[in-house]
């Protein structure tokens, strides 16, 4: 059986990005088998809470302010409105909702306290609860653990030599500092990243090697394919050829053997053939529903056909891997 570890390489990860896809895709296949249950993959659905006018300067981000992307700045959501956006994620076989707000950081103010509703009102429906509300101090990281959040997603997005080429609004540190809180709160980490954004090999090795050698693996890694939206930076960037998505994923696979996966932007534009190969390389989690904040992503529909197709079954909402992280 593989083992989980945290001392990884440049050179050790640089081996297993360059195999020859097919070996390293059943390479991978394998070390999923020994981590986690076969076939079975979990269904997330992701929510955007309050939507655009954010201050930062994420050059893939459509909501950004600054940005002219024809979105549509809308406040804080209702509880109500969340919690039945969380039943009908539920009924279509969601067990994770994850709830995103376009903020650079958590204040400490009202729309926090209602986010500490809606988590508290979520968590109740026996669902795994996520929030991606930007930067987070470590007395709110608290907070959120105490209405029972169960995941916080602050992607790192790239490599730390590339960061400075995507963000100038905030620092690397500031992402490592969040995770930190995070876990330090008790609250299981997602934190992973995009490819497509104009970063070389080195760059994804590299952020594959700063989330495989934190202290403890992030229990979610997503690996997005960037989505370009006209009139951010990155807009006019072509689609990532899809063998290189796989790569990516086969790559976290063995690097983090117990964590999930998770086949995140970017799927709409895949057959179901090709997320076969993303869910054979070690993919095992992937997001629903119509849309992943304000990008198009396939329905909930399509997702039940397909895992008919394949003999996928979702995954039930708290179950672990089988080795920890």
């Amino acid at each position: 059986m593989s083992v989980v570890h945290h001392n990884w390489s440049s050179g050790d990860i640089r081996k297993i990005y360059e195999t020859p896809l097919l070996e390293l895709i059943m390479e991978a296949g394998t070390v999923h088998r020994q981590h986690h249950t076969t076939g079975e993959v979990q269904i997330s659905s992701l929510l955007s809470i309050k939507t655009g006018g954010c201050s930062e300067d994420c050059a893939y981000c459509p909501q950004a302010a600054r940005y002219n992307t024809n979105v549509e700045v809308q406040p804080l959501m209702k509880t109500e409105d969340v919690v039945l956006a969380a039943e009908r994620a539920r009924a279509g076989g969601a067990s994770r909702f994850c709830m995103g707000a376009a903020w650079r950081e958590v204040r400490d103010n009202r729309d926090f306290d209602r986010v500490l509703h809606m988590v508290k009102a979520v968590t109740a429906m026996d669902m795994e609860v996520c929030c991606t509300l930007g930067m987070l101090t470590a007395s709110q990281a608290k907070k959120l653990a105490d209405v029972g959040l169960y995941a916080y997603n602050h992607n790192l997005d790239t490599s730390e030599e590339h960061y400075e080429q995507i963000i100038s609004t905030r620092k690397y540190e500031d992402r490592l500092e969040t995770l930190s809180n995070v876990r330090n709160a008790g609250i299981t980490v997602c934190s992973g990243g995009i490819i497509g954004m104009g970063e070389t090999d080195d760059d994804r090795i590299g952020m594959l090697q700063t989330l495989a050698n934190l202290p403890q693996h992030p229990e979610s890694v997503p690996i997005n394919a960037l989505v370009p939206v006209k009139g951010t930076p990155l807009g006019e960037r072509k689609r990532l050829p899809f063998y290189e998505l796989v790569r990516m994923i086969a790559t976290a696979r063995i690097v983090m053997p117990a964590s999930a996966v998770r086949l995140s932007a970017g799927r709409l534009e895949l057959s179901m053939a090709e997320q076969a190969l993303c869910f054979l390389a070690g993919a095992n989690s992937i997001f629903a529903g119509d849309k992943l904040l304000t990008t198009p992503n396939p329905e909930f529909n399509e997702d039940m056909e397909m895992f008919n197709i394949l003999g996928l079954k979702p995954k039930a909402a708290f179950s672990t891997s089988l080795e920890k992280v």
